[in-house]
């Protein structure tokens, strides 16, 4: 996943080179970028935030995210434009 801080809103961009690009409105500034990106995902996926964990890159754009409960195919669905 790569994310996208310091945008006007929050959005799925899509993928890119099978990389999910991700815009957060919350600037990388003492871990508010990925706050709320835990929220807004938490939101988009139907998942409780608590669900949601930053395996890897809490410093860098480029992340490895785990969800508890569903799928890589199930994320996926949920993530198109018709889901």
């Amino acid at each position: 996943m790569r994310v996208h801080p310091n945008a006007t809103t929050n959005e799925v961009v899509g993928f890119t080179d099978g990389v999910l690009q991700v815009k957060i409105s919350a600037p990388p500034v003492k871990g508010r970028a990925n706050k709320e990106l835990i929220a807004f995902l938490s939101k988009i996926l139907d998942v409780g935030k608590s669900q949601i964990y930053i395996i890897k890159g809490h410093t860098t754009r480029n992340k490895v995210i785990a969800i508890d409960s569903l799928s890589l195919k199930e994320i996926t669905e949920r993530l198109s434009p018709s889901g």
